[in-house]
C-alpha cells in the first residue's frame, strides 16, 4: 500500500494541472481584420445571400460585406442601440442621392397663430349705481354707445334721505361750537354717499339744501348699457349705466394644448385684422388661463393692446400670431432628423465617407430648421437626404453583426 500512494498522488496533481490551463482564459490579443480569415461575404440587406468572393450585391448593388471565421463582419458598432456605422463610397452616396447640411448656431423662435376675440378690458369697465335710494329727475346721457368724457353730468337724481342729511349738516354748523363732532359725523356722511367736497363747499357757502345731485361718469369711454330712465325710481347698488374705455383692449385666442409650451407671459403678440388689410396692433402676453377647455382642448391666452384710435372693437375676431422669443440654439436642417417613435436619430458624415448615427434631443423648431439640445456640436455635417436608405443599412449592418457575434458565441 505504501507504494502505490506516490503514483496515485502524482495523477491527482496532473489533472489539476490540466484543469487549471485549460480554465484559464487566453491573453493571446483579439485577431485583426488582416489576421483573420473571410467564409464568405453576404448582402447586408439580405443576409441569406453569399458570396465566394467580394463585390456587389445583384438586388441592391450594395457592398457585399465580410463575414470572417470568427463570426464577426466589419459592421462599427455605434453609441446607438441598434444601429451600427455606414461606410459609404462617393459613387454609393450620389446613386443613392445622400445630401449633406451643417449644424449651426442660429437665432431660433416658435411662432403660434392663432384666431382671437376683441374683448373689454376689465380693468377699465365701470359700473354707475347711487348708494342711496332716490328717484331720477333728469338724464344728460340717454343713449347707448354715446362717447362720454370723464366728469361729464349723467343724470341728476332726487333722494329724501340725501336732502335730509344736507338739512342735518346746516343744522350741526350752526351748532358746529356746542356740538363740534355732530358736525364731523354729517359730513362723513355725505362723503360716503359719494358727495364731493367741492359740493359740500357749495352747500356749505349757500345754506340751502339742494333737492337734486348730479351724478358724473367716473372715466373717458363709451356707454355699453343703459338702465336709467328718466323719473324712475332707483334702489342704493342698482347698476344704471355700464362705461367702458376702449383706449386699451383685450384679445382672448385659444391656443391648443400641444403648442403651450412655446407661449410665455410677456411674450409679444400681433394681431391683424382681415377687413383693415396693411395694418397691424402689437401687444404682449399677459395671461394664461390655468384650465384647458375639455371641449376644444384648448387655453385661453389673453394679450393686451392698446386702442387709442377704437379701431379696435369689442366682439372682433383677428388672427393672432404669438412669437416665442428668440434664443441661440445649435440647429440641423429639419429632414436631418428621424422620428422613430421612441427617439431622434441624425447622421454624422466622417471625413472617411462614415455616417455615423447619433441620438440626439430636440426642441423648438420652425419651417425649416429644428433645435438640437443634444448629440451633435456646431460646424458638424449631417445627412439630410437618403437619410432612410443610411437608417435601414445601418439597422441592418447591427442587426447582421448581433446574429453573427451570437451565432459563433454558441
Amino acid at each position: 500500500m505504501k507504494t502505490k500512494l506516490p503514483w496515485i498522488l502524482t495523477i491527482l496533481l496532473a489533472i489539476t494541472l490540466i484543469t487549471v490551463l485549460v480554465a484559464r482564459p487566453s491573453t493571446k490579443p483579439p485577431a485583426t481584420a488582416a489576421q483573420k480569415k473571410v467564409l464568405y461575404w453576404v448582402d447586408p440587406m439580405h443576409p441569406a445571400y453569399k458570396s465566394d468572393k467580394p463585390g456587389k450585391a445583384p438586388d441592391c448593388g450594395m457592398e457585399l460585406v465580410p463575414v470572417y471565421d470568427d463570426g464577426t463582419t466589419d459592421a462599427a458598432p455605434s453609441n446607438v442601440t441598434g444601429y451600427a456605422n455606414v461606410k459609404l463610397t462617393s459613387d454609393r452616396q450620389q446613386l443613392i442621392g445622400v445630401q449633406t447640411g451643417m449644424t449651426e448656431m442660429r437665432s431660433l423662435g416658435r411662432s403660434v397663430r392663432t384666431v382671437g376675440r376683441v374683448a373689454v378690458d376689465e380693468t377699465r369697465l365701470y359700473k354707475i349705481t347711487t348708494k342711496f335710494d332716490g328717484y331720477i329727475e333728469k338724464l344728460y346721457v340717454n343713449v347707448t354707445g354715446q362717447q362720454i368724457r370723464k366728469g361729464q353730468p349723467l343724470f341728476s337724481v332726487y333722494s329724501p334721505d340725501l336732502l335730509s342729511t344736507q338739512q342735518e349738516y346746516l343744522l350741526a354748523m350752526r351748532a358746529a361750537k356746542q356740538a363740534p363732532s355732530l358736525l364731523a359725523a354729517a359730513r362723513q356722511r355725505l362723503l360716503l354717499w359719494d358727495i364731493t367736497s367741492a359740493e359740500i363747499r357749495e352747500l356749505e357757502r349757500t345754506g340751502t339744501a339742494r333737492k337734486s345731485v348730479t351724478v358724473h361718469s367716473p372715466a373717458n369711454g363709451f356707454v355699453l348699457n343703459k338702465i336709467a330712465v328718466e323719473g324712475a325710481r332707483v334702489t342704493a347698488g342698482e347698476p344704471l349705466f355700464e362705461i367702458a374705455n376702449l383706449d386699451h383692449v383685450w384679445i382672448q385666442a385659444d391656443v391648443y394644448e400641444s403648442e403651450l409650451q412655446f407661449i410665455r407671459l410677456g411674450a409679444p403678440a400681433v394681431t391683424t385684422l382681415s377687413y383693415i388689410p396693411g395694418r397691424t396692433w402689437t401687444g404682449r402676453v399677459t395671461f394664461i388661463a390655468p384650465t384647458v377647455d375639455p371641449m376644444t382642448r384648448t387655453v385661453k391666452v389673453r394679450s393686451e393692446f392698446d386702442n387709442a384710435d377704437g379701431a379696435l372693437k369689442p366682439d372682433m375676431f383677428g388672427d393672432v400670431v404669438i412669437q416665442q422669443p428668440a434664443r441661440q440654439v445649435v440647429v440641423v436642417p429639419e429632414s436631418a432628423v428621424l422620428q422613430t417613435g421612441t427617439r431622434s436619430v441624425v447622421f454624422v458624415v466622417k471625413g472617411d465617407g462614415t455616417f455615423e448615427p447619433r441620438e440626439v434631443e430636440t426642441g423648438t423648431k420652425n419651417d425649416h430648421f429644428i433645435e438640437i439640445r443634444s448629440g451633435v456640436e456646431p460646424g458638424e455635417k449631417v445627412a439630410t437626404q437618403a437619410n432612410f436608405l443610411i437608417d435601414s443599412e445601418s439597422r441592418l449592418k447591427a442587426a447582421l453583426a448581433q446574429m453573427s457575434g451570437a451565432g459563433h458565441a454558441h
